[in-house]
Order: C-alpha cells, then sequence, then structure tokens
C-alpha cells in the first residue's frame, strides 16, 4: 500500500510539471531592428542595385523604372545645381529605392561616385531635392617603411600600397630627388593616413604626414604643415623649416623613365660623319603615352608642330627662365593658356626627328639654352622667422616617431603636496 501511494505522489508531481511547462508562454522572438542605409528604411522600399553602363543615361535608367520624361525633365533641371545628370558615368554602381507595389515606381536615385561620397536624388514627394551623402569614415595612422631595389613603383608595390600614394611620395619629392638617380640600397618611411568605411571596407588614403628617404647616405626629410592657418595651403618642409617646393621640377617625367641623352654642346654624332652637333636639350626616354609636366608655373607661348621638334610646347615662367618640350605625341596646352607646375600639358612621343619615344627638355634662361641641372635654380622661400619656432615644436614628434616608429612617451607632471593642497 505504501509503495502504491508512493508512485502515486511521483506521478501527480511529474505530470503538474508538465502541465506548468504546457501552460508557459512561447519566448516572443526579437523585433528585428530596421535598416537605414543614406538616410532612408530601406524595407520600405524595393531596392535595385545596378551599374551605368555604357550609352546609358540618367533618362534612361528612370524611365526603365517607370519615371516618364515630363517628370525626368523636372527632376533634371531642379537639381542642376547640385548634380548634372548629363555627366553619369559608364561603370558607377547606383541604387534605386522603388515603391513596393506592383509597378515598382522608382522615387530615389543614388548615385555612388566612389566609395566614400554619393549623391541622393529623391522624387518621392512634389519637393525634389539633391545633396551629397558622405559615409562616416574611420582614419587609421599607418607607419610603413621599405628598401629601394629597382624603383619607388616597385618597392611600393612590395609593400601593397597602391600607385596614387607613390604618386603622392613622388609629388612631395618631386623638387629635391630625381627618381632616376635613385640607388640600390636607399630606403624611405612614411607616416600616412588610411580610411575605412565601417572599420572594414578599404575606401583610400588621406594625408602623408611625415615622410624620411635616405638617399646616398643622406636623410631627406618631409612634414606635413600649415604656415598659414586661416588662409594657408599645408606644404612639405624640410627638419629645419627649408620648403621642399622649389621654383622648377628635377624632370619633365614623374617616375619611370630614363636620361637617354644629355645636355652637351661638344656631342659628336657617326650618322652625320661623326661631326660635332650640340645637344641643347636633356632627353628623358619613356613610354609613348606618358604625361608630361610643366617644371613650374607660366604661360604658354607655343603650341605646335614643326619640322624636327614635332609636336612641343614651350612655356615662359618669367622673365628669367622659360621651357620648351619636344616630340610630344599629343599636345594638351594651347598658346597663351596659364599653366600651373605639375600640370600634364602633353604626352611622350616620336614626332619629329627621333630615334624613340621621348621628350627633349630644354631649359632658357636669360634667353640661352643652358643645362637645367648645372644650374642653381631659385628655391620656394623658407618659412618666416616668427613661425619657425611653432613649425619645430610641431615636428618634434613627428621626426621622433620616424626615427624611432614610435611617438615619444610624455613623461608624468609630477603635482607636488603644495600645488596639490591648493
Amino acid at each position: 500500500m505504501k509503495k502504491i501511494i508512493y508512485c502515486l505522489l511521483i506521478f501527480f508531481t511529474v505530470f503538474a510539471c508538465k502541465t506548468d511547462e504546457i501552460k508557459k508562454e512561447p519566448t516572443s522572438k526579437p523585433i528585428p531592428k530596421p535598416v537605414y542605409k543614406y538616410g532612408y528604411k530601406i524595407d520600405d522600399y524595393k531596392v535595385i542595385l545596378d551599374t551605368i553602363k555604357s550609352g546609358e543615361s540618367f533618362g534612361t535608367i528612370l524611365d526603365r523604372h517607370h519615371v516618364y520624361y515630363p517628370k525626368i525633365n523636372k527632376i533634371a533641371t531642379s537639381i542642376k545645381e547640385v548634380f548634372d545628370v548629363r555627366r553619369v558615368r559608364a561603370g558607377k554602381p547606383y541604387m534605386i529605392l522603388a515603391s513596393k507595389d506592383s509597378i515598382e515606381e522608382a522615387k530615389i536615385f543614388i548615385y555612388k561616385n566612389n566609395k566614400i561620397r554619393a549623391t541622393v536624388v529623391d522624387f518621392k514627394d512634389s519637393i525634389i531635392e539633391a545633396y551629397t551623402f558622405l559615409q562616416p569614415i574611420k582614419t587609421v595612422e599607418k607607419i610603413v617603411e621599405g628598401k629601394i631595389y629597382s624603383s619607388l613603383s616597385n618597392a611600393m608595390d612590395s609593400l601593397h600600397l597602391a600607385s596614387n600614394l607613390t604618386n603622392t611620395v613622388a609629388d612631395i619629392y618631386a623638387w629635391t630627388l630625381d627618381f632616376y638617380k635613385l640607388q640600390k640600397g636607399d630606403s624611405f618611411k612614411l607616416v600616412f593616413e588610411e580610411k575605412y568605411i565601417k572599420d572594414s571596407l578599404f575606401a583610400g588614403y588621406g594625408d602623408v604626414k611625415s615622410a624620411v628617404f635616405n638617399h646616398k647616405g643622406e636623410n631627406l626629410y618631409a612634414f606635413k604643415f600649415t604656415a598659414d592657418t586661416i588662409n594657408g595651403i599645408p606644404e612639405y618642409y624640410d627638419e629645419v623649416g627649408n620648403m621642399l617646393r622649389s621654383q622648377f621640377l628635377k624632370s619633365p617625367i614623374k617616375f619611370q623613365y630614363r636620361i637617354s641623352s644629355r645636355y652637351n654642346l661638344k656631342r659628336r654624332i657617326a650618322y652625320y660623319g661623326n661631326r660635332i652637333k650640340p645637344h641643347r636639350g636633356t632627353d628623358f626616354a619613356a613610354n609613348i603615352g606618358t604625361p608630361i609636366l610643366a617644371t613650374s608655373s607660366g604661360t604658354v607661348v607655343a603650341s605646335a608642330k614643326r619640322g624636327g621638334n614635332g609636336n612641343y610646347v614651350k612655356i615662359k615662367h618669367n622673365s628669367t627662365y622659360s621651357t620648351q618640350y619636344l616630340h610630344m605625341k599629343k599636345r594638351m596646352v594651347k598658346k597663351g593658356q596659364y599653366v600651373k607646375q605639375g600640370q600634364v600639358i602633353g604626352t611622350v612621343g616620336m614626332t619629329g626627328n627621333t630615334g624613340g619615344p621621348h621628350v627633349c627638355y630644354r631649359f632658357w634662361k636669360n634667353g640661352r639654352e643652358v643645362d637645367p641641372f648645372k644650374q642653381k635654380l631659385p628655391a620656394a622661400e623658407p618659412l618666416k622667422k616668427s613661425i619657425k619656432p611653432r613649425y619645430l615644436e610641431f615636428i618634434t614628434p613627428l621626426k621622433y616617431q620616424l626615427d624611432y616608429n614610435q611617438l615619444p612617451i610624455e613623461e608624468p607632471s609630477i603635482i607636488t603636496e603644495e600645488i596639490a593642497q591648493n
């Protein structure tokens, strides 16, 4: 009898527990958070992602998504001050937010200019607007160092750095380094910024904050600094405050060239019976189509095709200096045009009397052709004495970082008992 009672107690206890479990409310699933992109709640729209094809226009894209030409013309006219719809480029991605009904009419057009910037065109209501949307960016500071074994480009490639950063470094040192004369064993170190979207998507480079190039055992420092904090443009200066930029670039070709013939008034040419035929220019050999840069700012006084010069451009920089660029494939400036230092004025070719692709660079001083590599060319103005102390204080930690791969550790301030009590 006792055993029967004991079994019944166990049975009712288990049954009661099971009943309680059945009565329990099922756990409710968490409500997913709404997803926003470019400021819009994505769930409210039909999302269409595509890329602009060759020959497509803003109008043809909207027409395909049920926005018709009277409205397209109204949109284009309303936003022309912000976004010129004629300049949409093939290969650029875009997003359309359309209605979720059976028609799926486009309401918002988002043109992705690049990874960071997009142009949003909103025409879902009677008010049409266009504006720029910027992705939130995280900037990370990086420091890298490399060695030259053949060229700057190859050294940067080996560090998995993109060509636009290589171009920036070449621009920084364009006045102080002849990249043709880099030697095996030369080294460099850069402190620069990388930009990321959502902490992981690489979105390009920011500033090169500082750099040092060791060439022939000499350290060539470069620090980015804005002398005039209100209206000034940042420049690169060395460790004592001299501006790296000078009045003339070292070369009309950025890099990846070789000097095939130098300025030589006693040059003999076998083709002409070994007679002396002076060469009053410096030949920079490079691939056809390589950009040719103006080595200094000035006014184009000639842009023509003539005789042995082929396609050429001549620039007057001031009353003392002029430069000329011969044998171009293509001229990209016109007579009377003002050009800035580093501006592309043409491309390397083989027009005129030439045995291979190159640009013959000629240099005039006071009306006489001279060897530019033997001239003491004017440099840009150094920092003013009143600004120099601020600059030297500014670069002290940056130079330490380049020299030791880290920022200096600040000593903790000592608070005396008397100061603490006050």
